[in-house]
């Protein structure tokens, strides 16, 4: 069985440069975490959410949200399609035929991958390019400073997270720092 992790590593490496793109895996952003986050050269982007089972691709359309500023409730979708949304195109990456077309939204792409296990390739096809949900750069939805600094705070997060598995680190409390 094909796990999402090697399924996203897949699919990063098959259709993205990263010359000319960011791309991101598992990263928040807006009020919820996309599995795949790309933003071009030319700042537009493209969330690509990975759906491996039918319940997992219905509960995506069931998620409730707050908005951290306003306190609106909101579901996931309906702000996507109404424009609303930090990101500029959204996709669901699916196994091959396991949700009929019909029943994925306008606004959202598809893009399918059948794993031959045997040769242990996988190969995708992008059977339905996403609607253009507006037409802001995420520069000027998102503060880039912010989103570089979050990064760094991600990547010294990670590379810890790693060394800790075969070290043992004492680290003080990060609320308890206070800074002089």
């Amino acid at each position: 069985m094909l796990k999402a992790e090697e399924l996203v590593y897949n699919y990063i490496h098959a259709n993205h440069d990263f010359s000319e793109d960011i791309v991101l895996t598992n990263y928040f952003h807006a009020d919820w975490e996309a599995d795949i986050l790309v933003i071009d050269q030319h700042g537009f982007s493209h969330e690509i959410e990975v759906k491996l089972s039918k319940s997992d691709f219905k509960n995506d359309f069931k998620k409730s949200l707050i908005h951290a500023h306003t306190g609106e409730k909101f579901l996931k979708h309906d702000k996507i399609c109404c424009g609303d949304y930090v990101c500029n195109h959204f996709s669901f990456l699916l196994p091959m035929g396991m949700i009929p077309q019909e029943n994925i939204p306008d606004h959202c792409g598809i893009i399918e991958f059948y794993h031959d296990a045997d040769n242990w390739e996988t190969h995708f096809f992008h059977v339905r390019k996403p609607r253009k949900i507006h037409e802001d750069c995420y520069w000027n939805l998102v503060d880039k400073d912010l989103f570089i600094r979050k990064l760094s705070q991600n990547f010294v997060s990670r590379k810890f997270e790693m060394k800790g598995r075969a070290e043992e680190f004492i680290f003080r409390n990060p609320f308890e720092i206070r800074k002089k």
